[in-house]
């Protein structure tokens, strides 16, 4: 598969908002995905806030991979590398991204006392933030409705969210142990070719020599600097792949474990049992039984 670099997205995204205003707000429904919008792996200094309310794909921000099946409500801090989503949206869902500078109200306007709360939502979100059920139900609907407001009330609307996101206790930090992702526009553009491949080739065997060629590197270089860049190996990022893809098709289809993990890529169901527990902390039957006690 040949690379056309002249086709493929910047890296270091540029986000510019409308005249007259400082956050840019894009709300999709379901017809804005047929097919064109491709995923890249991409940073920027503008925060990201993200509300699904009905869909289903891959997380992948930072060095956190996971899959999500109906909504989700996620911050993802300043210049956090993240890859775009696949697979989202239902008939029915549709998706609110808000994007703005931290200093779009000025250089210090979050640092006066009153704003300390939201400062401090701003560092945790350098690592990535997902809000449970509680803040989705309660925030969600504000952030869908951020569209329709202009002005002085939509600055004083976008406030009162990320002060409800805050006060939140219901939230996970994706990257906890922080990420050793370097946002280096030029890594950024050869992590983006080999997370592509991956993306579309985990189901297959992906040999050494055949990704370390898709970035004109040798298969030593490669290994290495994969390692300094990713935080870990290039079989281990495959692996975590398959792992996620594996709880997708345990959540979403009634597929045999078994063939589960045969259809995710591995060829042992040991090594498969393996990993899985590894990755989510429980057997893949028990992950399935929990999946179908839980309400969503």
């Amino acid at each position: 598969m040949t690379m056309n670099n002249t086709k493929r997205k910047p890296t270091l995204e540029k986000i510019s908002p409308e005249f007259g205003s400082s956050i840019l707000i894009r709300k999709h429904n379901v017809d804005a995905y047929a097919g064109e919008v491709k995923p890249f792996w991409h940073f920027h200094p503008e925060i990201e806030l993200v509300y699904v309310n009905k869909g289903k794909g891959k997380r992948h921000i930072g060095n956190h991979l996971s899959y999500f099946n109906n909504s989700q409500l996620l911050l993802i801090g300043s210049n956090l590398p993240h890859n775009g989503f696949t697979d989202r949206l239902t008939v029915n869902g549709s998706e609110t991204i808000v994007q703005f500078r931290p200093e779009f109200l000025g250089e210090y306007f979050f640092n006066i006392p009153e704003m300390e709360g939201i400062n401090n939502l701003f560092e945790r979100a350098k690592s990535g933030i997902l809000f449970g059920v509680k803040t989705k139900k309660k925030i969600g609907k504000k952030i869908e409705k951020l569209s329709e407001k202009e002005g002085f009330k939509k600055i004083l609307v976008l406030l009162e969210i990320l002060h409800g996101l805050a006060k939140s206790e219901d939230y996970t930090i994706l990257n906890a142990d922080g990420y050793a992702f370097e946002t280096e526009p030029q890594d950024s553009a050869k992590i983006d070719i080999v997370f592509k491949h991956v993306n579309q080739n985990f189901q297959e065997h992906i040999s050494l020599e055949e990704i370390a060629d898709k970035v004109s590197m040798t298969v030593p270089a490669f290994c290495r600097y994969f390692k300094k860049v990713t935080g870990k190996t290039f079989t281990k990022l495959v692996n975590e792949y398959r792992v996620v893809h594996a709880t997708k098709l345990l959540s979403e289809s009634q597929m045999s474990i078994t063939d589960v993990c045969y259809e995710c890529g591995f060829n042992n169901f040991s090594h498969f049992n393996k990993l899985f527990k590894e990755f989510t902390g429980k057997s893949a039957s028990k992950y399935r039984s929990e999946l179908k006690l839980m309400v969503q």
